[in-house]
């Protein structure tokens, strides 16, 4: 929004300066103080020779104001720019109330198409903190290069394969109950797995017997199998209801069993390419001049490991999809294995190798139910939904006025869960802490939610209505020249996102959007005014509204309008 504003001045500066466009075009930028301008340029930057504080003043003096830019002035070695406030008021606003959910959206990868692998639970195993975090980075970062107008798939790779779910239907064989498998699969199979993983302790022939149930199920024997698929389907049932929680919708559910020839085809490749090296009759590929160590692909008894599947996974995933990208979310601890296959995929001479990324992220400390038991996803959300629950009901009034307060209680315990999630980098670890993200107040979900649903109650009670013609010149206020800043800003965040893949450059941006926001209504209120200032500040709260909107929704949460 702000394109049109710094090409007015890259055109003066390139003149005045003598430096090229592209330099000064890369210099301008939003002053760390408000009130020093709308843009600036740090003189050093440009790199002219000469003393930049009396360059400044020189610039300043000879700038021209024009229609987009009102005034230059000098402030040490910086100099700031005052843009035209009532034609970039107007544009802006209307642009955004015109546009609304896709405002800052662009086309930029039309034409191209994004694989996004994340969450990638294993069945049987409660849904923990990491496959968390996994599925709102994940799901972030598919809305975000939808946003920029990819073709994005979303794919969740399970772990369904292994010798484990030859244990896992010795244990059901043992402990397994019809109904509390139909009740809650995911639950029941894991309780399943600790009881037959605590007998295999005392009865090591367990393991054997379990190996030989996974051979009957790689030979593809039918009863084995049915019972894996029962399993394996089940769980994806119980999956997607809490995704559907999460707003989360995958379009191809995948998983290790179904890579199964081109993992065969995988060997064949790395035999053909020469990469495969025996030893004590496995086979291993040595990435040790890479400082990727030596990573072990095939078993002395002929089982594959992880890297021959995921190398088979990638070549069927190019074959079925032709995708551009593809990106892994997975945790920080996977960070070897990922460049393992990444050199690997490389090292064979794969014409789509450059193609692959790696998002990353850190562990989630102190993560646990408030009884203090092993966390389940469902258990967290119900702890959340009920403490935001709780806080609701000590407002009686306004309670009353909500309309299915127990759906708002659980969005509003999502919104606490990402929100703390997202607040720092990504791959930072942090501390789980429930009495933070349990508070209405300070940065955290439920205040930004609070923030979106005043919006949204002072559009219902305004005397007026949202007016594209409305004055907005009379938008004078410095906290109105703030909040239309930050609004201008929302393209360039995304952008900028699509650069970095961190959510918490939305997280931040939002929380100094609504800190403005709660500012600019304690000075500039919208019920009790004249028709034209109450017309125009509606206009740019109504803007307000649809950008946190926006951006919650990115960062997969759905927008609250009354709690």
């Amino acid at each position: 929004m702000f394109d049109e504003y710094k090409n007015a001045i890259t055109s003066q500066m390139a003149s005045l300066s003598g430096v090229s466009d592209s330099i000064v075009s890369s210099a301008i930028e939003i002053p760390k103080i408000n009130t020093h301008g709308d843009l600036a340029i740090a003189v050093p930057r440009l790199r002219v020779k000469g003393n930049p504080v009396q360059l400044a003043k020189t610039w300043a003096e000879a700038f021209v104001a024009n229609e987009q830019i009102s005034s230059a002035l000098a402030t040490g070695p910086y100099l700031n720019f005052r843009i035209n406030r009532d034609s970039f008021a107007k544009k802006v606003l209307t642009t955004v109330a015109t546009e609304g959910p896709r405002y800052g959206w662009t086309n930029e990868g039309a034409g191209k198409r994004v694989i996004v692998e994340f969450s990638s639970p294993n069945i049987a195993k409660p849904f923990h903190a990491g496959h968390l975090r996994s599925t709102i980075i994940g799901n972030f970062i598919t809305n975000l290069y939808k946003a920029h107008g990819w073709d994005t798939i979303s794919m969740n790779y399970l772990g369904d394969w292994g010798k484990q779910y030859g244990l896992l239907a010795i244990g059901y064989g043992r402990y397994g109950s019809e109904e509390k498998l139909v009740e809650d699969p995911i639950k029941h199979l894991y309780d399943v797995y600790v009881a037959i993983n605590k007998d295999a302790e005392e009865d090591p022939t367990i393991h054997d017997q379990a190996r030989a149930y996974f051979k009957k199920m790689e030979d593809r024997e039918e009863d084995a199998l049915a019972l894996w698929q029962r399993f394996r389907d089940l769980s994806i049932v119980k999956y997607k209801d809490i995704y559907a929680r999460l707003s989360i919708d995958f379009d191809v559910y995948s998983g290790e069993s179904q890579v199964d020839d081109g993992m065969r085809r995988a060997m064949k490749m790395l035999y053909d390419a020469g990469l495969l090296v025996e030893d004590k009759g496995a086979l291993l590929i040595d990435l040790e001049k890479y400082k990727l160590e030596r990573v072990l692909v095939q078993k002395s008894d002929g089982t594959a490991l992880y890297l021959t599947r995921d190398i088979g996974a990638a070549i069927e995933r190019y074959e079925q999809y032709k995708f551009d990208k593809i990106i892994y979310v997975v945790a920080s601890q996977q960070d070897l294995h990922l460049k393992q296959l990444f050199k690997t995929i490389e090292l064979l001479d794969l014409p789509y190798a450059d193609r692959f990324q790696h998002i990353n992220y850190g562990l989630v400390k102190g993560m646990s139910t408030r009884r203090g038991t092993v966390v389940f996803l469902d258990d967290m959300l119900r702890d959340c939904k009920e403490n935001m629950h709780n806080v609701m009901r000590e407002n009686e009034a306004k309670y009353a006025q909500v309309p299915d307060p127990e759906d708002v209680a659980d969005k509003l315990g999502i919104s606490a869960i990402v929100v703390q999630d997202m607040m720092a980098k990504r791959i930072k670890d942090y501390d789980f802490n429930w009495d933070r993200i349990l508070n209405f107040e300070g940065d955290t979900g439920p205040y930004i939610q609070y923030a979106h649903a005043r919006l949204c109650s002072i559009e219902r009670r305004a005397s007026v209505g949202i007016n594209l013609e409305a004055d907005t010149s009379l938008l004078t206020e410095e906290h109105a020249r703030e909040l239309i800043n930050l609004i201008a800003r929302y393209p360039e965040i995304l952008a900028g996102a699509l650069q970095s893949l961190e959510p918490c450059n939305i997280v931040q941006y939002i929380l100094k959007l609504t800190h403005a926001t709660s500012a600019a209504l304690e000075n500039m209120r919208v019920v009790g005014q004249p028709d034209d200032i109450a017309e125009a500040r509606l206009l740019m709260y109504h803007s307000v509204r649809i950008i946190i909107g926006n951006a919650l929704t990115l960062i997969g949460l759905t927008p609250i309008e009354r709690m």
